[in-house]
């Protein structure tokens, strides 16, 4: 089993996957693990939409609406959740607190959502996490049935890995120039 460190370390975005992808019970499994992130009053402000089948064009759809996208642009708009057999629509789910301002939990949210791209990344599977100036559309929103105080935060698209297609390596960023201390 490889350490926390090296699952991070050798994580890739997977922008071509296959068909295959991980069922319900393999999900919620992932999940059991990914919901542990720290998460400032137990308000677990997140959930995970599976997006399979037929809901993968509707969200298409409604990302061409709320584009206004006509024609071919629409066309290629509808057809880019297509190119995962399963999308993971990240939610934030946040509501007034005393203690936890909205932004807290949606970094809960944001930290499932990193937590289970690495989990399913060490499973095995192809992930990707997509976002765009569409996620908070209205018209999105109802394309995933969201409750008032909900808000998506993008999608993992998820898939087998293809034999042919590794990705390379991504280069971290310069840690000196992002790192300081103070006494």
């Amino acid at each position: 089993m490889a350490s926390v460190r090296e699952a991070a370390l050798a994580r890739r975005s997977w922008p071509e996957v296959t068909d295959a992808a991980p069922g319900d019970d393999e999900l919620r499994d992932l999940l059991e693990a990914a919901g542990r992130v720290a998460d400032h009053a137990s308000l677990a402000p997140w959930r995970v939409i599976a997006v399979r089948g037929d809901a993968r064009a509707r969200v298409g759809r409604a990302l061409a609406a709320a584009a206004g996208a006509e024609g071919a642009a629409a066309e290629k708009l509808a057809a880019k959740p297509l190119r995962a057999p399963l999308l993971l629509a990240i939610v934030a789910c946040t509501r007034p607190h005393p203690k936890v301002p909205e932004w807290e939990q949606d970094a809960a949210a944001a930290g499932v959502a990193h937590l289970l791209s690495l989990l399913l990344d060490e499973a095995g599977w192809g992930v990707m996490w997509r976002t765009g100036p569409l996620t908070r559309h209205p018209l999105v929103a109802d394309a995933h049935h969201l409750a008032p105080g909900e808000h998506l935060l993008g999608w993992l698209y998820v898939g087998g890995r293809p034999e042919r297609v590794r990705p390379e390596r991504r280069v971290g960023p310069d840690v000196a120039q992002r790192f300081s201390s103070l006494a």
